[in-house]
């Protein structure tokens, strides 16, 4: 069976590599990006199989990235899970508005994330 594919969207460096190590080392093939627009463009040449997808992003921001992931027809069923320090319930409603398909918020536990993505990718 072919590893998982994961998409991470995160301008944080250290979190991306953190991130990076500890889906990589639960055999996931992962791909790094720094922002929105470089989000797209990866979603279009590695068509991940699930996005991690940070909220506060420079160039654009994540609830638009997952707008146009979620009404786009060839993208629409990829799982998308917002991973962010934004914990108002304002956000959360209009993460759910724009069509993501789970929330985590900042600082979460490895152990939830791995659970979350398992979840979508059994």
């Amino acid at each position: 069976m072919s590893r998982k594919k994961i998409l991470i969207v995160e301008d944080e460096e250290s979190l991306l590599r953190l991130e990076s190590i500890l889906l990589t080392s639960k055999g996931y093939d992962v791909k790094g990006v720094p922002n929105g627009q470089a989000a797209l463009e990866a979603i279009a040449s590695h068509q991940p199989d699930l996005i991690l997808l940070d909220i506060m992003l420079p160039e654009i921001d994540g609830f638009e990235v997952c707008r146009r992931i979620k009404t786009a027809k060839d993208t629409s069923h990829i799982p998308v899970i917002m991973l962010t320090a934004k914990k108002c319930q304002d956000d959360f409603a209009r993460g759910q508005e724009v069509g993501a398909d789970w929330y985590i918020t900042k600082p979460f536990k490895s152990s939830m994330v791995i659970e979350t993505i398992q979840r979508f990718l059994l």
